[in-house]
């Protein structure tokens, strides 16, 4: 017989106050009469389910008596995995994580619920539940700490993702606190794996550790690549399957080391990765992906060829990139970004194409949120780049009302994402301005210096 809990006196209390006999609440909460009476009477275990149902015909909402259900039905000797799980389950979709950390307490005092809470962990990552997902992984990898397993790997390669936001400087910390894991994936969540890793630090701006992961990424994708083609007869049903084609990481391998010679302004080797990618004549297959996929490589070639002449400072190659892009809404503002850092660098004047594309640089400015993981990511990271070069454009040229207001959009974007980096070049551009800006907009400078002072604080 199982002890009265609180649980069970307040049901039981309930009954009395609402002047219900066992069957009218049975029938509320959609119950059978017989189990409704060995759970009141304490014969039989609550499961999270009937705990649900009970709640709701109590009035309460769905959740009110979790905290109570871990201490008196959960925290037995020989913990039941088969109540554990759906409860964790139900947490996670109620957003109740300290009950989720109480459950997986309960566990970890345990052997042999390793394997179980991961294979949990997976189905809530899946579902998009990262938070609860999360605190599965940790205590995972916590108990798999001293083993060299892919099980732990996999756990730092999810904690990565789920720590990926706003803040930059997280951001930074959890991509270093991932990268010793790699190796220990499986080959085809390798090349996610180092896929990801070089994004991040793309989107840091870190171009040597872009150009070190993509590197990596391009050898394995091509050994990958040379394995499937010998074995292209041979039928794996349940092989892995990457989620592009081999040859496509082998592309954005490419890409993205071109893209960071680019940046450290190294023009020629950037060129040579360009035409790497150009060129996928070698890949033979015909089927939809495979041509979708070459068919964006092609056209990212072209663009990319023109970021790579303007940033070297052939001016005249900016007619053909404005053409080209303006039929291609999502191609804009890094056009934009890359047209005025080379107009900063080189002292174009670019003003005809700015006017022609006010309305967009207007929507940017006023553009909170982008949906997709990695877009609103790079979409933030690019249009803090955009605001500064922006604003020193427009202040270099004397237009100080529109210097100094690109420089406070891109002062907030940075304060709210914790860059650092650009916090600094933002508070320099403005000290070297200062002179020429109005009372409103020092008062709205010294409002977000404050801001980057209480969150250094």
């Amino acid at each position: 017989m199982y002890n009265t809990t609180t649980i069970l006196t307040e049901i039981t209390k309930h009954m009395k106050d609402k002047d219900l006999i066992l069957s009218d609440l049975a029938r509320e909460a959609e119950m059978n009469p017989g189990t409704m009476s060995s759970i009141i009477n304490g014969n039989r275990t609550l499961s999270v389910d009937q705990l649900d149902r009970i709640t709701k015909a109590m009035g309460h909402p769905v959740g009110y008596y979790y905290e109570r259900y871990v201490s008196e039905y959960l925290s037995e000797a020989n913990p039941n995995w088969r109540r554990m799980s759906p409860f964790i389950h139900n947490c996670a979709k109620l957003n109740k994580l300290d009950c989720i950390h109480d459950v997986v307490n309960l566990l970890m005092d345990k052997l042999g619920y390793s394997e179980s809470l991961f294979e949990l962990a997976e189905e809530l990552f899946h579902e998009k539940k990262y938070q609860a997902a999360a605190i599965l992984y940790e205590n995972v990898a916590v108990s798999e700490k001293k083993q060299y397993s892919e099980r732990l790997a996999m756990c730092q390669y999810r904690l990565f993702h789920t720590r990926q936001g706003d803040n930059q400087e997280k951001n930074y910390e959890a991509a270093v606190q991932f990268e010793i894991y790699v190796d220990r994936l499986d080959e085809i969540d390798q090349l996610e794996a180092l896929k990801d890793l070089a994004n991040t630090y793309r989107s840091l701006r870190k171009w040597d550790k872009v150009e070190l992961f993509a590197k990596a990424l391009g050898d394995k994708a091509k050994i990958q690549y040379k394995l499937e083609q010998q074995r292209q007869h041979v039928k794996k049903e349940n092989s892995k399957k990457p989620s592009f084609p081999l040859f496509a990481y082998w592309a954005f391998s490419h890409l993205l080391r071109a893209q960071a010679y680019d940046e450290r302004k190294d023009y020629e080797k950037g060129l040579h990765h360009i035409k790497k990618y150009a060129d996928l004549s070698w890949v033979t297959d015909t089927d939809e992906e495979t041509l979708k996929w070459k068919n964006k490589y092609e056209d990212w070639a072209v663009v990319n060829t023109y970021v790579n002449k303007l940033l070297s400072g052939e001016e005249s190659v900016i007619p053909k990139y404005v053409a080209y892009i303006s039929s291609r809404k999502d191609e804009v503002l890094p056009a934009l970004d890359n047209i005025l850092e080379a107009a900063n660098r080189y002292h174009f004047d670019v003003d005809d194409i700015l006017e022609q594309f006010e309305e967009d640089i207007l929507s940017y400015l006023e553009q909170q949120k982008i949906e997709g993981f990695y877009t609103q990511r790079f979409i933030t990271e690019r249009f803090i780049h955009f605001s500064k070069e922006l604003s020193v454009y427009f202040l270099t040229k004397g237009r100080f009302s529109d210097g100094f207001k690109f420089l406070l959009n891109c002062l907030g974007k940075s304060t709210l994402s914790n860059n650092k980096s650009y916090i600094i070049k933002c508070m320099r551009l403005f000290e070297s301005y200062q002179e020429h800006a109005s009372f409103e907009t020092k008062t709205a400078y010294r409002n977000l210096i404050n801001e980057v002072d209480q969150d250094e604080a």
